[in-house]
């Protein structure tokens, strides 16, 4: 272990929250993350947590709501650029920026999905197989992902087997895990058949995800007791519904050409109703007012540009005549 005086090398904690996070899972992230960053003061290292968000106008609500997006789907997955990546690539820049590089550790693994481990066999062939590889959007920072080769049980054993070095323990994160599992945790203490919690096909993400057909984790928490988020799955697949229907949607896309558009305005107003509702339902915010604020500005646009081009449409048909 390095000397104090020889850890200059500061290291950032990097949590990135959509801001449509389920409500559980949030809540445990944030609560450790004010214990991490509470205690690692003892550590003697130079730690720091950096939380990141969307900005204001590409969040999910300002985008659906406001400039009615569709509901992401398999073909559409519009959120994850906006919500996820860009957010944090922002904060790596910066540092790449002020220190002319930067560390990337990631806790990718073969073991999470054929498509993953796809994903890291063809780096390794494009890199050649070295610790380090060159993040592919930002000059200056490197990729290590030090647990790839682990499986899901041998993640967990190493879990139940330690204690987080800020202190505590990961009974929280266990249950959690149990609970969006249906309640079975049936962990690997020998070398039996035994599946363990990581190979759970619950996986946390956001709320409001339709670009899968079933929210397993979710439904898995409210019949583990967490009645209140009911809502938040019929709302979910609310939007599914809504999405769907050509009824609700423009005859013209954004460009002015036919087609297949955004979400009417009149079908974001009743979705946004039904939001404040299931706002209400579950006592938690799910839209801030600042979000709510740009929703009403963008709306604002959205139909003085279509007077214009009725009046536009209107003229044209004069000089017609």
């Amino acid at each position: 272990m390095l000397p104090t005086d020889e850890r200059k090398r500061r290291v950032y904690f990097i949590s990135n929250n959509t801001l449509v996070e389920s409500p559980i899972f949030q809540g445990f992230v944030d609560k450790l993350l004010d214990h991490v960053s509470e205690s690692v003061g003892a550590l003697q290292i130079p730690v720091e947590v950096v939380r990141t968000n969307p900005i204001p106008e590409e969040t999910f609500w300002v985008n659906l709501l406001g400039k009615g997006y569709p509901a992401p789907n398999r073909n559409f997955r519009w959120c994850t650029d906006r919500m996820k990546i860009r957010p944090t690539t922002r904060f790596i820049r910066e540092q790449v920026s002020k220190n002319g590089e930067a560390i990337l550790l990631l806790g990718l693994r073969r073991a999470e999905s054929t498509h993953r481990a796809q994903n890291i066999a063809e780096r390794e062939q494009r890199d050649g197989f070295t610790r380090l590889s060159p993040h592919n959007d930002v000059p200056g920072c490197y990729i290590y992902t030090p647990i790839k080769d682990l499986l899901d049980e041998e993640v967990w054993l190493a879990i139940l087997s330690s204690r987080p070095p800020w202190g505590g323990s990961y009974r929280d994160l266990v249950t959690l895990y149990k609970n969006a599992n249906g309640g079975e945790c049936p962990f690997v203490t020998s070398t039996d058949d035994s599946p363990s919690c990581g190979s759970s096909s619950a996986r946390f993400g956001c709320w409001t995800c339709t670009v899968v057909q079933k929210d397993t984790a979710l439904d898995s928490l409210i019949a583990a007791g967490h009645e209140h988020l009911e809502p938040l799955s019929d709302f979910r697949k609310r939007l599914r519904q809504v999405s769907e229907n050509p009824e609700y949607r423009s005859k013209f896309r954004r460009t002015g050409q036919p087609g297949l558009g955004p979400l009417t305005i009149e079908a974001r107003k009743m979705l946004l109703d039904e939001l404040l509702k299931t706002q209400a339902e579950v006592e938690t915010e799910l839209v801030s007012p600042l979000e709510l604020r740009l929703i009403r500005e963008q709306w604002a646009q959205d139909e003085t540009q279509a007077v214009l081009r009725e009046l536009a449409k209107t003229a044209s048909l004069e000089e017609c005549n």
